[in-house]
């Protein structure tokens, strides 16, 4: 008799970035550091981006869209995460504005069954001379629209 691995819960919206948990990502306690939280759901965000062409390469003229800045940050811790490992964040957009987004994001288990951490980020494009907003490419908007969470009601 084999045992049958459970099934990924589907996603409705968004997408599951895989990321690893590596030993030193862990605390003195022997816990995912809560910084390192935010920092994984930034690297899994940059390399869905990137699927799309839009990264920083040095260049903040040239970056386009990648061009921008973080308003707020927040998050909340589920449960614990006490292990390196394969886990993964569940990535989609709440609002998707002329120049600023809100992005939501849950740090979970590989399959996206268990959830560790969620939370939101607002972020603002910015135009590279002047730091003030600027507004979305179409083309971003286009890639953003795929990741919208769809409302109730």
């Amino acid at each position: 008799m084999t045992a049958e691995a459970p099934i990924a819960p589907a996603l409705s919206y968004g997408r599951l970035i895989p990321v690893t948990v590596h030993f030193d990502d862990l605390d003195a306690l022997g816990l995912l550091h809560n910084a390192r939280y935010p920092l994984m759901v930034e690297r899994a965000w940059a390399e869905l981006w990137q699927e799309h062409g839009f990264r920083f390469e040095g260049d903040w003229a040239a970056a386009g869209d990648a061009c921008n800045a973080v308003k707020e940050l927040r998050i909340t811790y589920e449960a614990p995460v006490t292990r390196p490992g394969t886990y993964a964040v569940h990535l989609w957009l709440e609002r998707l504005g002329t120049t600023g987004l809100t992005y939501g994001f849950r740090f979970c288990s590989a399959d996206g069954a268990t959830t560790y951490a969620h939370g939101s980020r607002v972020l603002v494009r910015l135009d590279a001379d002047t730091l003030r907003p600027a507004p979305w490419s179409e083309t971003f908007r286009a890639a953003g629209r795929e990741l919208l969470r769809p409302t109730d009601g």
